[in-house]
């Protein structure tokens, strides 16, 4: 079991400390709004009002002693960067922050965050795949130009191997991983065979993604 605290309990912030108390987490959420932090005191190990700016409270709650801190904070900014800043100078290992815009990134990075999250923008971006391109279970944006995506097997890729596909040599993607049904395998051999049902796991840059998808969507239009 690890502890965890929450800084800011709006949905972004009520979600990760709802979900990692469930998981059997020590979970201590943190708002300056009462009505919130009783909506929550039920949901979580421990809910607090307080002033997360202030370095005392950060000290009466022994900031040091959690294994990572959620700063869930994305309209005041000001108060998302002290109180990251604070919780690093602390010496709190991993800290994950929330970001309203690439400039706050840049900052929260700069002062020390060890991940920055835009929660609103990454669902965006699945929404949008997803309507997209039917065949698109889930996408996770790495970077602005890599992500990692899982693919459902279209009928061109069925009773062919990933040697016959010729992935990576044609599109530089890289196949992470084959998941069928319950099972998954995280080292496919160029001679695994994709079958019907199957769901590819890939890594590569989001245009040759797209490309790979497009020609295998056409060739399974034509059969």
């Amino acid at each position: 079991m690890k502890q965890f605290v929450i800084f800011g309990i709006g949905r972004f912030g009520a979600s990760i400390a709802t979900t990692l108390y469930n998981m059997g987490h020590d979970v201590l959420a943190v708002d300056k709004n009462e009505e919130r932090v009783q909506y929550i005191s039920d949901k979580v190990t421990h809910a607090i009002q307080a002033d997360a700016t202030d370095e005392n409270t950060l000290k009466a709650i022994g900031i040091r002693n959690f294994d990572a801190a959620v700063v869930a904070i994305g309209e005041d900014i000001q108060a998302s960067i002290l109180i990251t800043l604070l919780c690093k100078e602390a010496g709190v290992s991993y800290v994950l922050a929330k970001a309203r815009n690439e400039l706050h990134s840049k900052v929260l990075y700069k002062i020390g965050a060890d991940k920055v999250v835009f929660p609103e923008r990454d669902m965006g971006i699945r929404v949008a795949q997803s309507l997209v391109s039917t065949n698109i279970l889930d996408y996770i944006q790495l970077t602005p130009h890599y992500s990692l995506v899982e693919l459902e097997a279209v009928p061109a890729w069925e009773n062919r191997t990933l040697k016959e596909l010729d992935i990576r040599a044609k599109y530089g993607i890289n196949v992470m991983a084959i998941k069928r049904g319950e099972h998954i395998n995280i080292s496919p051999a160029g001679t695994d065979t994709i079958q019907e049902g199957d769901v590819l796991v890939v890594l590569g840059e989001a245009d040759e993604i797209e490309r790979f998808q497009e020609k295998s969507n056409e060739k399974s239009n034509r059969k």
